[in-house]
């Protein structure tokens, strides 16, 4: 890879399913390189819902080796319980980020919207219109988590860091 190109990978929490983003940087062009979410069964104990959240984050840590995680900071909006979970859900993206030597980059749903669509109380529709977009895409990525991954990996290729 050359000096000017990063591998980016956005997050977006939770931990029934979390969605993730891999993008290539190569100066001011973004490719997509791959997407999808993370699931966890319901009814599994949380520490192993976890546990397995921290086993599919090492494989993309390994398969895609980013330069940069990007994650949403968590919006307090939700209920108090499900906000902790995902905020320990979150704090297993940024471990398995550290232990693989890659640094993190938060924004808030804000400033995401802001960084794709110049309104940072765009629609969640408004934010998935520009990945499709920006990345030259046929359709809206599905499910929305990882679009919302996407979004984030954009808003970090705009960013210095």
């Amino acid at each position: 890879m050359e000096n000017n190109e990063h591998i980016i990978l956005g997050i977006d929490p939770g931990y029934g399913r979390m969605g993730f983003g891999v993008i290539l940087v190569k100066g001011a062009d973004i490719e997509l390189v791959d997407y999808g979410v993370m699931s966890t069964l319901a009814g599994d104990n949380f520490e192993d819902r976890l546990l397995s959240i921290a086993n599919d984050l090492h494989e993309i840590f390994l398969h895609h080796k980013p330069d940069i995680m990007a994650i949403e900071k968590l919006f307090f909006g939700q209920s108090s319980t499900t906000a902790m979970k995902v905020a320990e859900s979150r704090g297993v993206a940024q471990l398995m980020s550290a232990q693989s030597g890659v640094p993190v980059i938060e924004f808030t749903p804000a400033q995401i919207k802001k960084a794709l669509t110049g309104d940072g109380k765009a629609t969640k529709k408004g934010v998935q219109q520009m990945v499709k977009e920006l990345l030259s895409l046929p359709r809206i990525p599905k499910p929305d988590d990882a679009a919302d991954a996407l979004a984030v990996a954009i808003t970090a290729s705009n960013t210095k860091w």
